[in-house]
């Protein structure tokens, strides 16, 4: 048991860090947001297929509410990476959980409790830091759309708890084909360079495909709470990485507001955990 917590962990470690290429490799590919999810869909719809090879659909509301919004969520992260900074897109999508907080208070009536609302608090401040910081230098669109990927990962998270009995695997397959069927007409007569080439089947294979078998695998052998905590390698190394390839960086106020959204999501993970831990104990 222990060695395969031990590869569990080092599959989660790995998952983050192909995750985190995302940002650079977005940069690097010279296409629009749309050719590129079409384009990086097809080839995750393969690789994810290798790997389930006998999916099994439903068409629940509650796989295709998800199915739905997971192909608007990798969608809108694509466009947000092209239209602000990778620190800046990445670490408003974190805010994830927070809105699966508030979602489930109206969707699945469950009770928001006073880390949640203190949690608000300080992501809030934290997004004005990184809004103020954008509005002169014409960014603030990106980080719209970021925060909107977020939310609509919020619902991908949500729709999976009504889906008890199904895999989802599933689920974010048929994302992948519903974001490849949509990306399709706008690919027609798309000229692509080698690097687009190059770019599109790493980002397809390794970043999206080969990072979410590896998770997918390693999260039966690893406990919530350190799931959470090694996953925040990606929102850690994704900025690192376009800074090193393209020098780009978010200015002061937005990297203040990104450690305090960060920070925030960390501790409220840990949190929650011991919280949903004492619970269940009870």
């Amino acid at each position: 048991m222990k060695d395969i917590h031990k590869k569990s962990v080092v599959y989660i470690i790995l998952s983050a860090i192909l995750l985190s290429t995302g940002g650079v490799l977005l940069k690097y590919v010279n296409l629009k947001p749309m050719e590129i999810a079409g384009a990086r869909a097809i080839v995750s719809s393969l690789v994810v297929f290798a790997y389930v090879r006998k999916p099994k659909f439903t068409f629940s509301k509650a796989q295709i509410t998800g199915a739905i919004s997971y192909s608007m969520m990798v969608i809108g992260f694509i466009a947000a990476n092209k239209l602000t900074t990778a620190a800046n897109a990445i670490v408003l999508q974190y805010t994830s959980p927070i809105w699966v907080a508030i979602l489930s208070y109206f969707i699945l009536k469950e009770k928001i409790h006073f880390y949640d609302v203190m949690s608000i608090a300080f992501i809030i401040a934290g997004m004005v830091l990184v809004f103020f910081d954008d509005v002169g230098g014409g960014n603030i669109k990106g980080d719209i759309i970021a925060i909107i990927s977020g939310i609509f990962l919020a619902i991908v998270t949500i729709s999976l708890r009504f889906q008890k009995d199904e895999s989802p695997v599933e689920t974010t397959l048929l994302g992948h084909l519903l974001t490849a069927f949509i990306g399709i007409f706008f690919l027609r007569g798309v000229h692509f360079s080698l690097p687009d080439i190059i770019g599109i089947l790493l980002l397809g294979i390794f970043q999206l495909g080969i990072s979410y078998i590896l998770y997918s695998e390693a999260i039966k052998h690893v406990n919530a709470i350190e799931a959470s905590v090694l996953m925040f390698i990606e929102p850690i190394l994704n900025p690192v990485w376009v800074y090193l390839a393209f020098g780009e960086k978010p200015g002061g106020l937005a990297l203040i507001g990104c450690f305090i959204v960060l920070t925030t999501i960390l501790v409220r993970s840990v949190i929650a955990s011991r919280s949903n831990r004492q619970d269940m104990i009870n």
